[in-house]
């Protein structure tokens, strides 16, 4: 059965059942009469664009790629494993810095023969290894980069190697830099240590990732190693990782600082359209899908709403709370996971999951969740199609944090063409 049946067959009945538990006046209510009481026919529109959906990315789908001249995904085999980005060469500094007084007793360092190497990083990942879903997302771009399922030791059993034992307030780490016109180090982040240290509720490690989707790392993901925060935008989850640095100084050292970005911003929930339709006739039906970004304040509702074009936004409703806002579905976790996993199964056990391989909540923070409905016009003429996200808080995007500068998530509008 090839990947669109799976899905095909997976959610063809939950999104009948959905719709048909609308029943005729709730059907009005969100437009989509007289359109259900067609049955079969609408009901295969909505299966056949949820069947085009994948919730895993392949590493051939994922966007954004890195920095550097070149970068290392440009870089021959050769070239890699000479600076120490194949795993038989590489090596993971893990040192004091010397412009402040913290305190460790054991360095991880080339210089004293100590830095970790992939040897002893599998050695750590056969007692400590961990895999989780997370989605990678740049704070400056509001789309969704790709999903994956990424696997990795947590960085507190690296740090612990060193012996921290005083006056230790924040980790700074940064990649290879290949550019040889800036000497120094790459591109850089920081996490405060006890972010590193200890995992809130419900949330997962900041780890030393080494495979996405059960394969190993590709270059264009950061191979041999990258870091992954788990509730952090893709500045944080530095790829091509060399060495990390434990600091009493309790400022960043972001590249992304002095960009006038906020580097100590969590994810954001938003929605995005995956299919939405550019013309229409009235009164008949056509499948929308999209996906949502699952960010720190979780997810409850995605709803969509048509707007006549042009319509002005008033003075006192700049984010269209008053709009004529309707839900969409948000589709159950799949059986088929895509990314490329054999038969589109996850490998034992993703940290949000449960012993039956079920997860824990649904949707999954710091994740995605893809949505779909059925959308009519009544009356010809150009709209603007756009969505949103309700989260856990029943707080709608792109509240309660709209600045850009700490994730982008403005609301979607799409223009729409309806025909008589």
């Amino acid at each position: 059965m090839n990947h669109r049946d799976w899905l095909l067959e997976e959610h063809r009945d939950v999104t009948r059942r959905y719709f048909l538990q609308l029943g005729a006046a709730g059907a009005a209510g969100f437009g989509l009469a007289p359109l259900w009481a067609q049955g079969a026919e609408n009901d295969q529109l909505l299966a056949d664009a949820i069947g085009k959906i994948e919730y895993l990315t392949p590493e051939s789908g994922f966007a954004g790629g890195g920095r550097g001249k070149p970068p290392p995904y440009d870089m021959t085999p050769d070239q890699r494993r000479a600076v120490g980005l194949e795993r038989e060469t590489w090596q993971l500094e893990v040192t004091a810095d010397p412009q402040s007084d913290v305190q460790i007793e054991r360095p991880l360092s080339k210089e004293l023969g100590t830095a970790l190497d992939w040897a002893g990083l599998m050695a750590l990942a056969e007692k400590h290894a961990v895999r989780y879903l997370k989605v990678a997302t740049c704070l400056n771009v509001g789309n969704v980069n790709g999903m994956g399922l990424w696997e990795g030791v947590p960085l507190r059993e690296v740090i612990w190697l060193t012996r921290p034992s005083a006056n230790l307030r924040r980790v700074w780490y940064h990649g290879y830099n290949s550019d040889a016109s800036k000497p120094g180090p790459g591109f850089q982040s920081s996490l405060s240590i006890n972010r590193v240290l200890e995992d809130p509720p419900g949330e997962q490690p900041v780890i030393l990732a080494y495979k996405m989707n059960d394969d190993w790392l590709a270059p264009k993901r950061g191979r041999p190693v990258r870091l992954v925060v788990p509730d952090g935008y893709g500045f944080k989850s530095i790829k091509w990782l060399q060495r990390v640095v434990l600091t009493n100084d309790p400022n960043p050292n972001d590249t992304y600082a002095g960009q006038n970005n906020d580097v100590d911003s969590p994810m954001k929930t938003f929605a995005r359209f995956l299919q939405a339709p550019q013309r229409l006739k009235a009164g008949h039906p056509a499948a929308i899908t999209g996906v949502a970004q699952v960010g720190m304040s979780g997810l409850s509702k995605v709803q969509y709403c048509l707007l006549p074009k042009g319509q002005p936004l008033s003075p006192d409703d700049p984010y269209l709370t008053r709009a004529g806002w309707q839900d969409a579905q948000i589709l159950p976790p799949p059986k088929h996971w895509g990314g490329g996993l054999p038969d589109g199964r996850l490998p034992p056990i993703p940290r949000q999951f449960d012993a039956n391989g079920r997860p824990l909540t649904w949707p999954l923070r710091n994740a995605i969740a893809h949505w779909a409905a059925l959308l009519t016009a009544a009356t010809a003429g150009q709209y603007e199609l756009c969505c949103r996200t309700i989260d856990a808080n029943g707080i709608a995007q792109p509240l309660p944090r709209p600045l850009p500068k700490s994730g982008r998530n403005e609301l979607q509008r799409v223009p729409v063409t309806v025909e008589a």
